[in-house]
């Protein structure tokens, strides 16, 4: 019993002898492996090799799965961003539109203090009659009334053609016909003693043109001088429309075929295809066939009816110089 168990210790001591020595043999520095450990070597690399490269193919499309769902979701937010972009960019653009045109009918407001004003909005416009009516949003209920001055910031744009109770219709300046002419007013420029003074020349606007997109006011004495740009204005003689309303600036001036009166082409100051915003102007003093002066209110009252353009019409109060919108 001794002897066996003195024969294993005698061996695990020759075993550690000898795997002391060889770790000390392989330890040290050598220019070659033995052929056990190239052997060894050889068989794990050729292991190594055949579960390497699918495992790293594998690896690679996974890899590669995931860097395309990040793409996805990275262009999916892009698209969303860029959707809301376009969208705030959309509603910054109405605001600054919507803005712009509220800050000019406050200025119109402001230059037109002397006359009732009444705010309303387009609601209606047929695609038939574009250039001929349209429909606001205000009739009999909110004082509206027939003939009535409609007008932009910019300037006049027609009249009340028809009312209802909470609605109207306006006749634009582009359908004028002859039952709807407008008595206006050309503020000529002159130099007098070298000042600049304003000298109203009266006419009548009787057309429009489509082509040239243009009113045309006849009836000027030949013998006044009419210059470009200069500013036409309601004149108030016809007892409709209240008397400086600015409508446009002449284009050009030219005898008329008989040549007794010159023809006026004027270009309008508001652009009758983009309205949405309107005033209705309430003329406060009304021209009786009489020629008087009188409140609009006093003339309902005593019954006497409105002079037109074919009634005898009277002379307006002169306008002061520069008044009205001139230059």
């Amino acid at each position: 019993m001794s002897f066996f168990g003195n024969k294993r210790l005698i061996i695990v001591l020759v075993g550690l002898v000898l795997l002391i020595t060889v770790m000390g043999y392989t330890s040290r520095e050598r220019t070659s492996l033995t052929w056990p450990e190239m052997f060894v070597k050889d068989l794990f690399s050729v292991v190594q090799g055949i579960f390497y490269r699918p495992a790293q193919a594998f690896s690679d499309f996974i890899h590669d799965v995931q860097d395309a769902y990040n793409v996805y979701e990275e262009n999916r937010a892009l698209k969303a961003s860029l959707d809301q972009y376009a969208q705030t960019a959309a509603e910054l653009t109405m605001l600054r539109a919507e803005n712009e045109r509220l800050r000019d009918m406050l200025q119109a407001k402001s230059n037109l203090n002397k006359f009732q004003l009444r705010y309303a909005e387009v609601v209606a416009r047929s695609s038939d009659h574009w250039n001929d009516v349209m429909t606001i949003d205000k009739g009999l209920k909110a004082g509206i009334k027939k003939d009535m001055a409609v007008i932009t910031s910019k300037g006049l744009i027609g009249r009340i053609q028809s009312v209802s109770n909470f609605s109207s219709t306006v006749e634009l300046l582009t359908n004028i016909e002859r039952s709807n002419h407008i008595s206006a007013t050309i503020l000529t420029e002159q130099t007098v003693n070298g000042k600049t003074t304003y000298l109203p020349v009266n006419g009548v606007v009787e057309e429009y043109d489509p082509q040239q997109q243009l009113l045309i006011m006849r009836k000027i004495p030949l013998g006044q001088k009419i210059g470009e740009k200069q500013q036409v204005i309601t004149s108030g003689l016809g007892g409709v429309m209240p008397w400086g309303l600015p409508i446009g600036r002449v284009v050009r001036a030219q005898p008329d075929v008989l040549g007794l009166t010159q023809t006026v082409y004027i270009q309008p100051n508001a652009d009758f295809s983009q309205i949405s915003e309107v005033f209705v102007v309430e003329r406060m003093v009304t021209v009786t066939p009489s020629g008087d002066l009188v409140p609009s209110q006093q003339a309902e009252v005593s019954g006497q009816p409105p002079a037109t353009a074919d009634s005898q019409p009277a002379a307006n109060p002169a306008p002061a110089a520069g008044s009205g919108g001139g230059h």
